[in-house]
């Protein structure tokens, strides 16, 4: 239930459907002559989209998670990395065949690296099929066509294909590696998506490392309009939105312990 609601909600709630669903009120709100209810949809509208798209709001938002757990020395030995699931175009992949990257891509291109520097290392892809409207491939299904491609072998490959979110990365993958006292494990993900990502693993008993990846902002934006362009700026809103309400979403239902993870914590 927790899966379903969090997905229908946020689908109402991001900023480019809200502004779309409050355009629509102001016009059924026009069409029924209620002039002020169709002013105060197309205003509301107009200040999300403006918001989000014509200013630092999203970095400003982003930034504060990405500086939350800053990538610390490379340990000598490393028994595992886990990377989590959201860097591939999911849809197209199934479609045809390949290993096309998104924008969290990162995350892939980093875990390709991390397996080379550690050979002896094993690789752990958690990700199925989180969309609830779009039928896709998960990047745990993905995954070993383009880290096969990459040099590494399939028989370092652990993969983990049937989580839909993050509580079900940590939940599902710790009960296929069993890691053992001592063990040193990476946990490979979106520097902004750190703080959700490793209380999770913490919660479900499974000690990593954090090892943050795709950084969104450079911490030098500033305040202001006009900062980047309209989509990045619009696609960094809609994503710290959804994480800072994924964090009190978890803290509310006593999924993690804390509002906002910090190291230590």
């Amino acid at each position: 239930m927790f899966y379903y609601l969090s997905k229908i909600l946020w689908f109402l709630g991001q900023p480019l459907n809200l502004a779309i669903f409050l355009l629509l009120a102001g016009l059924l709100a026009a069409l029924f002559r209620r002039p002020r209810l169709a002013g105060t949809g197309s205003v509301l509208a107009f200040l999300i989209l403006a918001l989000s798209g014509w200013t630092s709001l999203g970095a400003m938002m982003l930034n504060p998670l990405e500086e939350r757990f800053p990538k610390p020395p490379l340990p000598d030995k490393v028994d595992g990395i886990v990377v989590l699931g959201g860097g591939f175009e999911g849809a197209i992949n199934l479609a045809r065949g390949g290993y096309e990257l998104n924008s969290g891509g990162d995350r892939m291109v980093e875990t390709a690296i991390l397996a080379r520097r550690f050979p002896q290392a094993k690789v752990v892809v958690s990700g199925g099929n989180g969309e609830l409207f779009l039928d896709g491939e998960g990047d745990a299904d993905t995954a070993p066509r383009l880290l096969g491609a990459l040099g590494v072998a399939p028989d370092r490959l652990i993969l983990e294909n049937k989580s839909r979110n993050t509580h079900e990365n940590a939940v599902f993958t710790r009960r296929l590696v069993e890691p053992k006292p001592g063990e040193t494990w990476l946990l490979v993900t979106s520097a902004f998506h750190m703080p959700r990502a490793k209380a999770l693993f913490d919660k479900a008993g499974f000690p990593t490392v954090p090892w943050p990846v795709d950084y969104r902002t450079s911490g030098k934006e500033g305040t202001g309009p006009f900062r980047d362009n309209p989509a990045d700026s619009l696609q960094a809103t809609t994503m710290a939105i959804r994480e800072w309400i994924g964090l009190s979403a978890y803290w509310l239902s006593g999924r993690i312990d804390q509002p906002f993870p910090a190291p230590g914590g």
